[in-house]
C-alpha cells in the first residue's frame, strides 16, 4: 500500500516542482517573454492533447478502425462544447480558463495511474512497475505544465500565490487515481471519453485564448519549443 501512496503522489510532485520554477521569474515580464511563454503553453497543450490523450483514447478504443475513433471523436466534441458553455456562462478571465483547462486534462491522468495501480494490486511486479514509469512519466510532463499555470498567475498576483495555484492545479490527479482504484470496475470504460474530452477543452483554450495571446514571432518560437519539448516527453516516458 505504501509503494501505491508513493507511486499515485508521484505526479502532483512534478506539476509542484514546476510550479516552484516561477520563483526564478520577474512577476513584471517582459511582453516578449510574456508571449512566448504563452506560445510555449499553446504547444505544450497541443502536444498533451494529442500524444497524452487523443491517441491513448484511441488505443483504449479497440483495433476496430471503423469505430475505435468514436470515443475519441464523441469526447473531443464535448470537450470542446463544455468549456464554450463555461466560457459563455462564466465569462472567467482567460487565466482561469486556462486553469480550468489542465485540471480537466489532469483528472483523466490520475485516472489512469489509478487503472494501473489497481492492475497491480494483484501483486505481479511487473505490472506495479509499469504503474511506476507511467506515474513517473507523467510526473515529468506535468512540469511545464505547472509552471504554466504559475506563470500565468504571476502577472495579477503574488509569487506565493502563483506557485500555491501551480501546485493546487495538480492535486487533482492523486485524489482522481484514488477514485480509479475504488472504482475500476467504472472508470475503465469511460476512460477514452474523459481522455478525448480533457483534449477537447485543452483545444479550446489554445485557439480562443493562447493563440491570440501569443501571435508574433516570439509565440511562434514558444508553440514550437512547448510543442517539441511535450512531444519528445510523451513518446519517451509514454
Amino acid at each position: 500500500m505504501q509503494n501505491i501512496v508513493m507511486g499515485i503522489l508521484i505526479p502532483l510532485i512534478g506539476t509542484s516542482f514546476g510550479a516552484f520554477l516561477a520563483l526564478f521569474f520577474k512577476k513584471n515580464m517582459k511582453d516578449f517573454i510574456h508571449k512566448m511563454m504563452m506560445g510555449f503553453a499553446a504547444g505544450v497543450m497541443i502536444a498533451a492533447s494529442i500524444w497524452s490523450l487523443i491517441l491513448p483514447s484511441i488505443e483504449l478504443s479497440g483495433d476496430n478502425p471503423f469505430t475505435c475513433y468514436l470515443p475519441a471523436t464523441i469526447g473531443f466534441i464535448l470537450g470542446m462544447g463544455f468549456l464554450m458553455l463555461f466560457d459563455q456562462v462564466m465569462a472567467k478571465r482567460k487565466i482561469n480558463m486556462l486553469n480550468f483547462a489542465v485540471i480537466i486534462h489532469n483528472i483523466p491522468e490520475g485516472f489512469s495511474v489509478g487503472v494501473a495501480f489497481a492492475a497491480a494490486l494483484s501483486g505481479d511486479t511487473i505490472l506495479m512497475t509499469s504503474a511506476f514509469l507511467l506515474s513517473i512519466g507523467i510526473g515529468i510532463q506535468n512540469i511545464p505544465e505547472g509552471s504554466i499555470i504559475s506563470l500565468n498567475m504571476l502577472k495579477g498576483c503574488s509569487k506565493a500565490k502563483a506557485i500555491w495555484i501551480g501546485v493546487a492545479s495538480g492535486i487533482v490527479e492523486p485524489i482522481a487515481s484514488v477514485i480509479a482504484i475504488v472504482l475500476i470496475y467504472f472508470i475503465r470504460p469511460i476512460l477514452p471519453y474523459t481522455l478525448a474530452f480533457a483534449a477537447g477543452a485543452m483545444i479550446y483554450v489554445v485557439v480562443d485564448e493562447l493563440i491570440p495571446e501569443s501571435n508574433g514571432i516570439y509565440g511562434n518560437i514558444g508553440v514550437c519549443i512547448g510543442f517539441c519539448i511535450m512531444m519528445i516527453l510523451d513518446v519517451m516516458l509514454g
